[in-house]
Formats: structure tokens, sequence, C-alpha cells
């Protein structure tokens, strides 16, 4: 049955349950999935024969969702009894939802991804969610001073200690394909240039988003993966000069690093009177650290062969049309 056939669930779907292959019949609820990483992760799903519920705002438009035929039920992260419903007969959640970038009014920090995933944990502690699998961050256990990396780690530790049974995939910086809003390099690069968020000679990990989104559509029944903390990223870490040399290499053409510039200053300046910049700045000082360096072994072990960074290179280049 490819994705796009796959029947919407329109009733409650019996615990236990077991679809025509033997697996859970029960839907994964997916929390963010109109975001870009959130909707990767339904198609993941999806083409591994997943039903597909997913968490949706009021006033949002779900109708691509629901022409994959994903289940669309309304709720929001920041008023927890919205959440009961959503959660009831899953067989696991996964999130995806981050509001320190603030793309919708009202959206931040403190009402997603503090408030927010407080509000979610306690609700699957709540349903006796079997599965919770949280898109955390590399290294937020060390980063203190980056607020929204903190913010993951106290939702790790959340969900440990109300005894839900989770998987924490940590991800490195995201390799994200040009039209997705997420894109900072195609334009550069098309110039020559490589635009280096950060510092130009330390290296740091980085990982294609769709090989995000496959870990995170694995590790919704991958049995070892519980209770795990995954660093995720391609199969080395390198510097953004070591980058732009390997962009030369594929593009067959010169590329050469530009650093921050009048950018760092001038995030600088905005730090001074936006809490979303002194995030961002703080996570610039803390690549500087050489601490953003994912171990891969464990992602290796369970859940498949680690991505190298010329394919996820390559990936993202032929994506923008930039060979």
């Amino acid at each position: 049955m490819r994705s796009a056939e796959l029947p919407a669930t329109t009733a409650p779907v019996r615990i236990g349950s077991e679809g025509p292959s033997g697996g859970d019949a029960r839907p994964v609820l997916v929390v963010g999935a109109t975001g870009n990483l959130g909707g990767r992760v339904v198609d993941h799903l999806l083409a591994r024969g997943k039903r597909v519920r997913a968490l949706v705002r009021s006033g949002t438009d779900a109708t691509r969702l629901e022409a994959k035929g994903v289940q669309v039920v309304r709720g929001d992260l920041t008023q927890r009894p919205s959440l009961d419903e959503p959660l009831a007969g899953i067989s696991a959640v996964v999130t995806t939802a981050a509001g320190y970038t603030g793309r919708r009014r009202g959206d931040s920090l403190a009402t997603v991804d503090l408030e927010g995933n407080r509000n979610l944990v306690d609700a699957a502690a709540k349903a006796h969610v079997p599965r919770f699998v949280l898109t955390s961050i590399l290294k937020c256990d060390q980063a203190p001073e980056v607020p929204h990396f903190w913010a993951k780690k106290l939702a790790e530790d959340q969900l440990e200690a109300q005894g839900v049974p989770f998987v924490a995939l940590r991800p490195g910086a995201f390799i994200v394909p040009p039209g997705s809003g997420w894109d900072f390099w195609s334009k550069g690069l098309r110039q020559g240039r490589l635009r280096s968020f950060g510092p130009t000679e330390v290296p740091w990990t980085w990982i294609h988003i769709d090989d995000v989104a496959r870990a995170l559509s694995l590790a919704v029944d991958t049995p070892t993966a519980v209770g795990k903390r995954i660093d995720l990223g391609a199969d080395r870490a390198v510097s953004m000069n070591e980058m732009a040399q390997m962009f030369s290499q594929i593009l067959n053409r010169p590329i050469r690093t530009v650093g921050m510039g009048g950018m760092g200053a001038l995030m600088g300046l905005m730090s001074l009177f936006s809490h979303r910049m002194r995030d961002m700045g703080s996570m610039v000082a803390f690549f500087a650290t050489g601490k953003y360096v994912a171990d891969t072994r464990l992602q290796g072990e369970l859940i498949g062969p680690v991505p190298s960074l010329e394919d996820s290179l390559r990936r993202y280049a032929k994506a923008g049309g930039l060979v």
C-alpha cells in the first residue's frame, strides 16, 4: 500500500490490536507535523506502513496531511486538557515542536519548549503512552548557557522522572535543502561563498534533515532504543572551512568560507533587546568550544548506517539545483 493510499484513522483503535502484517495497528501521534521536520517524519512513517495521527492547532491548515491519509486532531501544547484525546490509544508519540524560533505568533521558548513539553510529557504519563520520541539537541546537557538547548535537557529529565518510556534523539546542526525556509547556503554557493554561522575553523556535527526524520520514524518501534539518549550526525564533524572544500569538489568550482562579519556585531547589538538573539548568540559561542561533536556509535547500532557527510551535501546540492 502506498503512503498516499493509507486510510485516515477515523475511529478509535483497540489497544493491542494488530495490523494486517502483525504489527501494531495503533497510530503514531506526530506533534509538529505541519512543520518542516515534522512533515518529513510523517512521510517516513507512512512509507513504513504506519498509521499516523497529527496534533494540529486550531486555525492551522492541515489539508495536505489529510490528503495523505493522516488523521488530524486539534489541540495545543500550551493547553494541557486539549492533549488527552490526541494521546489516547496511540502506539507512540513523536514531537518535533519547537517554539524558540517564534514562527507563529505567541510561540516562544517559554510557551512551547518549556510549558508545552511539560504538558505533553504529563499527558503522555497519564495516558500510559508506550513510547515517547523526543527531538532533542546534541550536547544539550552540556550547554546550560544556551536556553533552547537546556530546554531539551529538561524535557529529557522530565520524561525520565515520570517514568515515560522515551527515546531522546540528539541531532547536530541541520542540513536543509533549499526552498524549505531554513536554507542559508544556496544563494551564497551560487556566488562561490559558504556563509558560516559561527567559527570557521572549529569542527562541529551536521546531519541532513531527512536523516533526522528517518531516525525519528524508526525510533517509534526500535526495541533496544527505549531509555536511550542517542546522538545523531553524519560520519564526521567538520569545520566550515573543510565544508567549503567539500562543496568545491561537489560543485566543481572554488568555494570560499565567509565568516559572520558584520552579522556578528549586529547579533550582539540585537541580543541586548531580544531573548531570541541572546539565545542564538550563546549557541554560536557554544559551537566555538569544539564540544558540539556527536558520538555516532549508538546511532549506528540502533538506528542504522551513519550517513556520510559527502552524501548529505550532495543531496543538498542536487535538491537545490546546484549540480
